[in-house]
């Protein structure tokens, strides 16, 4: 299973870069036809990614409930995020993500509790089927951040 991790950490190295070469007023605007912004869609991704390896294994995410309830499924944008918050997300990107390798490596994910997920209707019934969503839902978010860039920054 070492090459979805591989994905996965090349994949959060884009989105530190975003966050690295993007203006906080930029992070923060949603453009016409969009319903969130680029720094929500990171933070999206970091506790999508808990929710469907760790706690869906029963193991404690190594995120704040606050942020949980911020970026969950569900929600949206309902205020700016300062630049401390985008930091925060920055460093959760490589934290989490090396986290769930390591748990992996240890064989942490023996148990796991089946979810079906709203976008595609399948159903995840261990952690390498979660992982192979995680992949997914998080390239699917990387290309709405593209295309956001494209707007923000024209």
């Amino acid at each position: 299973m070492a090459f979805p991790f591989e994905v996965l950490q090349n994949t959060r190295k884009f989105f530190q870069k975003t966050i690295e070469n993007t203006s906080l007023e930029n992070l923060n605007k949603i453009p016409k036809g969009f319903n969130n912004n680029i720094i929500w869609n990171i933070g999206h991704i970091v506790v999508t990614e808990q929710l469907l390896a760790n706690k869906l294994s029963g193991l404690p995410t190594v995120i704040d409930n606050s942020l949980i309830e911020k970026y969950r499924k569900g929600t949206k944008p309902e205020t700016k995020v300062n630049k401390e918050e985008v930091e925060d997300i920055k460093n959760l990107l490589s934290k989490t993500i090396n986290n769930t390798l390591e748990n992996y490596k240890k064989g942490l994910y023996n148990t796991f509790t089946e979810y079906t997920v709203s976008t595609t209707g399948n159903t995840l019934k261990n952690i390498d089927e979660s992982l192979q969503f995680i992949l997914f839902h998080e390239g699917i978010h990387l290309g709405i951040v593209m295309a956001l860039l494209k707007e923000v920054e024209a």
